[in-house]
């Protein structure tokens, strides 16, 4: 299983797509408070719309309570001041592995980059930019994750792979 874990987001749709995302992979969702909108809000509805019914979502007040009941058991976290890339032969996202993400604004507050440093992975990108969209940064890792798993109960072929 691979769990997606966003700490405090502030913007609903990047949340709406990042649900959508985990809906159609069968990743789990868990959102750690406070939030920078309603889980009802219409912007992050609308994103996964047709999707909602199939996300695994929890959420919890803080850091604590989500590490209280899923542990810290591979953990991953994304930040772009980790000195190492996802993609490095070292870095195995295989079985169940915790991917974090941090805020839009702030990513993850230093004190938790501190505690996992060597589980902290970027994402390669020009020196002169700030980041990727949350969305994006959590859709390549979700699907590295994946791809090191063989996909794991994903469709193997669209329709063109069929005889008809």
């Amino acid at each position: 299983m691979i769990d997606i874990i966003l700490v405090e987001p502030e913007i609903p749709a990047n949340t709406g797509n990042i649900s959508r995302t985990c809906s159609v992979t069968g990743a789990r969702l868990h959102l750690i408070e406070p939030l920078g909108f309603d889980i009802s809000d219409k912007a992050l509805k609308r994103a996964g719309l047709d999707y909602w019914q199939y996300l695994d979502v929890t959420v919890y007040k803080n850091l604590d309570a989500f590490f209280a009941k899923n542990g810290d058991e591979n953990l991953w976290l994304a930040t772009t001041k980790a000195p190492r890339c996802y993609a490095d032969p070292d870095v195995s996202l295989q079985g169940d592995v915790k991917l974090m993400f941090g805020k839009e604004t702030a990513g993850l507050p230093e004190w938790l980059r501190e505690r996992y440093r060597e589980r902290c992975i970027r994402i390669p990108m020009k020196e002169e930019t700030r980041s990727l969209n949350l969305s994006n940064s959590v859709a390549i890792l979700l699907y590295e994750a994946l791809r090191q798993q063989d996909f794991p109960g994903l469709k193997g072929t669209g329709l063109m792979g069929h005889n008809s």
